[in-house]
């Protein structure tokens, strides 16, 4: 078994997801703490359908997946392969983001609405950003991989998907508080 350093942009990203997950994490306390606070929670007139939530879900969460199988296929020097990949990735994040979308027209309910109405729209708001974010990063990566087909590029990508991969889950844990546990 060898041993590899750690890159610098490997750590980089590790440091800046780290400090991502205090962010959310002060979402998530904000939100138990008020549920703990507030009944009935949510309030009877702002129900969640779990019908679209479900299946961006599920897209997303393949997402993570996809965005995998992009970087093993960098590591193996298959380059049109992780373009391949990366472009499943990026459209399965954007119908995550359109059906976010959706999902925000058809609620009986906007962000003014009481502190779950706040919440809500924060914690997915944010979320849907951080999604954009990933889909720049991704997209980046994909052309820094393609063009130097060298370690550097292979790091971006790295990095990129680890990123790809901590958005998924803060949103399995929005899911799970949002629309399963309410």
């Amino acid at each position: 078994m060898t041993s590899e350093r750690l890159g610098s942009m490997t750590l980089g990203m590790l440091l800046f997801v780290v400090s991502e997950v205090m962010f959310f994490g002060g979402l998530f306390a904000a939100y138990f703490t008020l549920k703990d606070l507030t009944q009935p929670w949510p309030p009877g007139s702002m129900e969640l359908r779990l019908g679209i939530p479900a299946i961006i879900t599920a897209l997303l969460i393949s997402s993570s997946a996809t965005a995998h199988k992009a970087e093993v296929a960098a590591t193996n020097g298959d380059l049109k392969e992780m373009r391949r990949w990366i472009s499943v990735t990026l459209a399965l994040a954007g119908i995550f983001l359109a059906g976010q979308v959706l999902e925000y027209s058809e609620l009986g309910f906007s962000i003014s609405d009481g502190s779950f109405a706040s919440l809500f729209f924060t914690m997915t708001g944010f979320h849907g950003a951080h999604v954009a974010a990933g889909m720049v990063m991704l997209a980046a990566a994909t052309v820094t991989t393609s063009r130097s087909q060298g370690r550097w590029g292979r790091a971006h990508l790295r990095g990129a998907v680890m990123y790809w991969h901590f958005v998924d889950v803060v949103w399995i844990g929005l899911f799970v508080t949002l629309y399963i546990l309410r």
